[in-house]
C-alpha cells in the first residue's frame, strides 16, 4: 500500500476530530495530551498538510482536515464492522458451530432461533462447507457431521438416525413410487445410490434413465425441484424444515431408513469445552430427544 499513515496516528486523529480537544481525546484513548499532540503533528508531517488550526483554548479542523476526518472515520468504521461480523464483538464468548452446508441450512439454522430465545446472551456464528469432513475441527466450538461415524483420530457421538424421502414441487400432482421411476430424477453427488436404495426398499428395480441433473448439495437439488426440474431424495429432517420455512415443496413418498447419521465431533474433551458449547450440545440433545428423527 502506498503512503498509508501510521494507524495509531489515524485513530488519534479521528478521536481528536470528534472532540476538537486534545485533553478529551487523551481521556478516550488513554493517552496524555502531549502524546495526542505528538500523534497529530506526526500525521500532519507525514501528509504535508495542516489538519487543525489552533487558537486559544480551541481547535478547528481545516478544510482538508474535515474531508480527511470523514474518510478516516468511515475506514475505521468499516474495519470495526468487518471485525465484529467475522470474529464477533467478543470472540472469546461467541459460539462457533460448523456443519455441511445442507445441514447448516436445513437443520441447524432452523433450530437456532429457539436456542437464541433461551440463551440470548450467547452470540452464535454458524459456518458451513460443502464437505463437512474437509477441514480441521480445532477452530470451531461445535462440529456436526453426516456420515458413518468413522473419522480417523476423532471421537464421534451419534446425535440422531435419519431417513430419506422423495420431494417434488408443492403444486405438482403427488406421484406414486412407480411413477417416480419415470423421473426426471435429480442426483446429489456422494448420494447417487439413494434413488436405487429407495426403489429397492419398495421392491422396484433401479431407474434406467440417466439423471437429468447431478448437483453437489441438497441446497442446489431443492432449488432444481422448486424450479420444476424433477424429483430429489433428501433427508426427511431437511424436507420438513424446508417446508416449514415456506419452501414450495411436498414430500412425494414414504420415508425409508438412511445408512448415515448425524454425529457430534469432539475436538476436545468435554471438560475443556467452552460453557456456551456445553450449553448448546445439551440443548440440542434435548431437542432431539423431544423430536422424532424420521
Amino acid at each position: 500500500m502506498d503512503r498509508l499513515p501510521n494507524p495509531i496516528w489515524l485513530r488519534t486523529f479521528e478521536a481528536a476530530a470528534r472532540h476538537l480537544n486534545f485533553t478529551e481525546t487523551g481521556r478516550e484513548l488513554g493517552l496524555t495530551q502531549t502524546a495526542v499532540s505528538l500523534h497529530i503533528r506526526s500525521l500532519e508531517g507525514n501528509l504535508g498538510a495542516k489538519l487543525f488550526t489552533r487558537a486559544a483554548r480551541r481547535l478547528e479542523l481545516t478544510e482538508l482536515g474535515q474531508s480527511y476526518a470523514l474518510t478516516v472515520r468511515r475506514a475505521l468504521s468499516d474495519i470495526s464492522l468487518s471485525t465484529n461480523a467475522l470474529f464477533g464483538g467478543d470472540s472469546r464468548q461467541t459460539l462457533t458451530i460448523r456443519a455441511a452446508i445442507s445441514t447448516a441450512t436445513y437443520w441447524i439454522a432452523a433450530e437456532l432461533p429457539a436456542f437464541n430465545t433461551l440463551y440470548p446472551d450467547i452470540p452464535v456464528r454458524l459456518v458451513s462447507n460443502i464437505w463437512a469432513d474437509s477441514t480441521k475441527v480445532d477452530d470451531v466450538d461445535v462440529e456436526i457431521r453426516l456420515g458413518y461415524g468413522d473419522w480417523p483420530g476423532l471421537r464421534a457421538e451419534k446425535l440422531c438416525d435419519e431417513t430419506i424421502v422423495p420431494v417434488c414441487r408443492a403444486d405438482a400432482p403427488k406421484p406414486s413410487v412407480d411413477a417416480l421411476q419415470s423421473g426426471p430424477l435429480i442426483h446429489i453427488l456422494g448420494y447417487e445410490d439413494n434413488w436405487a436404495r429407495y426403489f429397492e426398499a419398495h421392491g422396484l428395480p433401479p431407474a434406467q434413465k440417466t439423471p437429468r441433473h447431478s448437483v453437489d448439495t441438497t441446497v442446489a437439488a431443492l432449488q432444481l425441484v422448486m424450479g420444476g426440474a424433477g424429483y430429489a431424495t433428501i433427508l426427511s429432517r431437511f424436507a420438513r424444515n424446508a417446508i416449514d420455512q415456506g419452501a414450495p415443496l411436498q414430500i412425494a413418498g414414504p420415508a425409508i431408513p438412511f445408512a448415515q447419521s448425524h454425529y457430534l465431533i469432539h475436538a476436545e474433551e468435554p471438560a475443556t469445552q467452552s460453557a456456551s458449547a456445553q450449553l448448546f450440545i445439551a440443548w440440542l440433545r434435548d431437542r432431539l430427544d423431544g423430536n422424532a428423527a424420521g
